[in-house]
């Protein structure tokens, strides 16, 4: 189920940042699992788990982050490489997998 949900995604994701024209690039899914695990659980004790939060939880901390109305410099960086629909995709996705 999960892999389906990720090809899913990454459908989306390759739709909405017009993936066709531009040079290629790490889906989000990827960015994110170098510090919140590819399951949503991260492996280091400092970076938060997002596998079972709530979708639009996820959402409105990633559109702070873009917006830098929540400060984190690395946390802004990537939502600023993100367009919002890629950011609800990537909210659904997190929230779509098991909480540990």
């Amino acid at each position: 189920m999960i892999r389906q949900v990720a090809g899913i995604l990454g459908i989306a994701f390759a739709l909405a940042a017009g993936a066709a024209l531009a040079e290629p690039r790490s889906s989000p899914i990827e960015a994110c699992a170098m510090c919140h695990g590819p399951d949503g659980i991260a492996p280091d004790s400092e970076v938060p788990h997002l596998a079972g939060q709530n979708e639009r939880y996820l959402f409105n901390q990633m559109m702070a982050f873009r917006s830098g109305k929540r400060a984190h410099k690395e946390m802004r960086y990537m939502a600023r490489q993100m367009s919002p629909t890629e950011i609800g995709a990537l909210a659904a996705y997190y929230a779509a997998l098991p909480p540990r």
